[in-house]
């Protein structure tokens, strides 16, 4: 069978099409503009990798420009071919095409013609290749390099004219005297040379694994060229699939990596200003001590201020002089949870001009679309587009200058997620603010302390309160500090007096835990106060819901995470603006989604046992702005909760010590901090050595940044179905309609809400329909029947 003509790179769209040649020289040409050793972006990903002086950058870069050249030349097989051509229904390629480049990089002919220029490291070249597409592995799974998914033999195309232009490039950029002409007609399983070049190939990969743990600089070297030609493929591939043409996408590529850096006193003006407007309503602005010595911080640092203090300006004052002090282009700011990465775009980010700000989390198009049609002061007269973004994935927010995101958007590329290795030069060149770190579990804290070990970047991590164990983690790094110390702290008249200001008296009950809770609750709404109660249950938060309903002759506020993202957003706003006040009476019941994304002032909180940095959390909910002045105390009510679940027994035990050991009455923000520390449960001392990316070597495959499980499925409710069509045909975000629901008690067990049967072909795959009967739109989805005969249909189920 005789070659084609042209060898294709991608499907062909709209009659376009894009050969291989053409291909790997455009990812060769945006790796040599994006990390241009001349320009801010290139150095700064050399500084974020600790590549210095220009003989190693220049090392980096050569090494980058050959992997580019080499990473798809395997898609010069029959396979390859047809699959972008006309594939077959159930059609499977034999070999994935980055497994084969690889496997051609251990050819006898292709070794020897490289180890010509012998300042050539083969192995981090054929490492990048493999792994740019973070499906390569060397266990015994789908991803296993070099093996066959059904046919044990592939034509290939490698003596074409394509391939052998391609080889003259690599020749005149490596210094390399000979040609190289390749003269393979099949690859075959288990035959020679294919059997020597996989088994010279895993001894390769193990020799390497093992020097990388002696060879940081090599380290380093592999790191940044893996990361590099996955950057520089994804933006050939995603600038070519949105219609530019050459020209075009040099242009775009030079738009985006030559914005000029942030410029000293632009972040006040972008940010800050309009925030003091807000906070002091047009009067004096008066930043305290604690905010603004922020900006003397250095460069990485662990902000410690309790809930209301101040941290988030504090925070963008850091920000301003990372901005002067460094050659910097964006601010990112992190999260934990997706609310709270809306919270910051809605009160600060969202006040820059609206192609600098990004909001970048997982429902975040919508989250946009929601702030145009109802706008906050600080979007007012914004429109936020979303589709560019969503067709040149996280390409589309290189050109950004201000972020509130969820950590995992930035961070999780030490886990091998595609989108956030996409998003590493905007990291690199940018000033980070990571908050609420002390509700990270142990995986992201351990990732965290990686991610500051590692690489060279501004941080500042903040949070109200931390355990001992993680602080000293951090205090370990080199060049960190934490503000403020014990000295500093006496020194900081405006925080000292917040911390040490009488915020609470609580009290413990007994074993009548929930129901004498509920009397309170009741009693203290009676009498006018605004009551937040906090559990630790979906469950146990709509129970409570329906006994408060039928006691008070009307609905309480329901929070929590069950609720599809419209509602979600609905119940978070309505929870807020009740609160904000404080003369009428209002009643609450949330989850732990009120420790971080909800900025309440309760004059009662009631809380299950948690552990013990969330109950200060939920202790931070009560009597926040000393709205009712200052001799006011909130009343704590905490109680053992009927079952551990979702923590451990320890971690309520330990919280039950911590409770005991504080006075009943005035008790205020250093204390707890002070009893936290002496309480908390001890982990061991995080050293950062264990992601995925920094112990890859060779191999790439997705890891996890959270240890949290997935205890829910996410559906669209039936009754949502058609809105869902709609959405997805004009190409609008949908995340409005979609709801985790949870699954069945048993593993592989369907539960009767899931309607299996009901699941439309056009639904995208990782969604299922769920039966809206079980669904209330002010409690969520209740999967419990006997709680939900007890509640009012809604409207919308009985209208559907």
């Amino acid at each position: 069978m005789q070659p084609p003509d042209k060898l294709l790179a991608k499907s062909i769209r709209n009659g376009k099409e894009i050969t291989l040649q053409q291909h790997l020289f455009e990812t060769q040409q945006a790796a040599e503009q994006i990390f241009d050793l001349d320009k801010r972006w290139g150095q700064n990903w050399c500084r974020f990798f600790k590549i210095n002086g220009r003989e190693a950058q220049e090392k980096f870069l050569l090494h980058l420009r050959l992997a580019a050249l080499f990473h798809d030349i395997g898609k010069a097989n029959e396979d390859f071919y047809t699959a972008v051509k006309n594939p077959p229904k159930g059609f499977r390629q034999t070999l994935r095409h980055e497994h084969l480049s690889a496997l051609l990089l251990h050819l006898p002919e292709v070794r020897n013609w490289l180890t010509e220029n012998a300042d050539l490291d083969l192995e981090i070249i054929t490492a990048a290749v493999l792994s740019h597409h973070l499906k390569a592995s060397e266990k015994d799974d789908q991803w296993q390099w070099g093996h066959p998914r059904g046919k044990l033999s592939l034509r290939l195309y490698d003596s074409h004219d394509e391939l052998n232009t391609v080889f003259d490039r690599i020749k005149g950029i490596a210094g390399l005297s000979k040609e190289l002409r390749l003269s393979r007609s099949f690859w075959e399983a288990g035959k020679s040379p294919w059997a020597e070049a996989r088994q010279e190939g895993f001894k390769a990969a193990a020799k390497m694994k093992l020097n990388l743990k002696k060879d940081e600089q090599r380290l380093r070297l592999l790191l940044a060229v893996k990361a590099g030609v996955i950057v520089a493929d994804a933006a050939a591939s995603g600038l070519v699939r949105v219609g530019f043409e050459n020209a075009l996408f040099t242009d775009w590529i030079k738009d985006k990596t030559e914005l000029p850096p942030i410029e000293d006193g632009k972040i006040e003006e972008d940010i800050i200003s309009h925030r003091a407007k807000a906070i002091f309503k047009g009067g004096e602005v008066r930043w305290n001590d604690f905010q603004l010595n922020a900006a003397t911080l250095g460069r990485r640092a662990l902000l410690l201020a309790a809930c209301g203090s101040g941290k988030t300006i504090a925070a963008w004052k850091w920000a301003e002089a990372q901005a002067r002090e460094n050659d910097i282009g964006k601010v990112i700011f992190l999260y934990p949870t997706r609310g709270t990465a809306t919270e910051g775009f809605r009160d600060y980010v969202g006040y820059a001009p609206e192609d600098e700000a990004g909001l970048l989390h997982g429902t975040s198009g919508y989250e946009l679309e929601g702030f145009t049609k109802n706008p906050t002061e600080a979007t007012k007269g914004k429109t936020y587009q979303t589709e560019a973004n969503e067709r040149l994935f996280a390409l589309g927010f290189w050109g950004k200058k201000y972020f509130s995101a969820t950590v995992d958007q930035f961070l999780s590329f030490l886990e091998h997620n595609y989108s956030s290795l996409c998003l590493l030069p905007v990291l690199a060149d940018s000033a980070v603010i990571i908050d609420e770190i002390h509700s990270f579990d142990r995986r992201m804290f351990e990732n965290l302390i990686c991610f500051l070990k590692t690489f060279d970047i501004p941080v500042l991590c903040m949070t109200a309160t931390l355990p001992q164990s993680r602080r000293q983690s951090l205090e370990c790094l080199d060049n960190f500090r934490v503000y403020p110390s014990k000295e500093e702290f006496e020194q900081l008249e405006d925080l000292k007096k917040a911390e040490n200001h009488e915020r609470y008296n609580l009290e413990i009950l007994d074993e009548l835990g929930e129901d004498a809770a509920l009397e309170i609750a009741i009693a203290e709404y009676n009498a006018g106060k605004r009551v937040l109660w906090v559990v630790n249950t979906v469950r146990r938060c709509q129970k409570i819901a329906v006994k408060l309903n039928q006691r008070l002759q009307q609905k309480p506020l329901v929070y929590h995470s069950r609720f599809t993202l419209e509602h979600r957003q609905d119940r978070h706003t309505k929870t807020v603006e009740a609160f904000k006040q404080t003369t009428e009476a209002k009643i609450a019941v949330t989850t732990q989604v009120c420790e971080m994304s909800l900025d309440l002032d309760a004059d009662v909180l009631l809380s299950e046992f948690a552990p013990i940095p969330s109950l200060v959390q939920r202790f931070g909910r009560a009597n926040r702005h000393l709205s009712k002045g200052k001799d006011f105390r909130a009343r704590l009510v905490a109680y053992e909760p009927e079952g551990h679940k979702p923590y451990e027994k320890e971690e309520l035990q330990a919280a039950e010590t911590f409770l005991k050991d504080l006075p009943t009455k005035n008790i205020c923000q250093r204390l707890l901090a002070e009893k936290l520390e002496q309480h908390a449960q001890k982990e061991r001392q995080s050293k950062g050595e264990f992601a995925a990316f920094l112990s890859g070597g060779y191999f790439a495959v997705r890891g996890d940044f959270r240890d949290i499980e997935e205890f829910t499925n996410p559906c669209v409710l039936s009754r949502d179905i058609e809105k869902v069509k709609k959405r997805l045909e004009i190409r609008k975000p949908y995340d409005a309609f979609v709801i985790g629901v949870p699954m069945g008690k048993k593993k592989d067990e369907t539960p009767i809400w899931i309607l299996g049967d009901k699941i439309p072909a056009w639904l995208p795959k990782h969604l299922q329909v769920a039966d809206s009967s079980f669904y209330r739109k002010a409690y969520g989805f209740v999967p419990d029947l006997d709680l939900l005969s007890e509640l009012e249909e809604d409207d919308e189920n009985v209208n559907a």
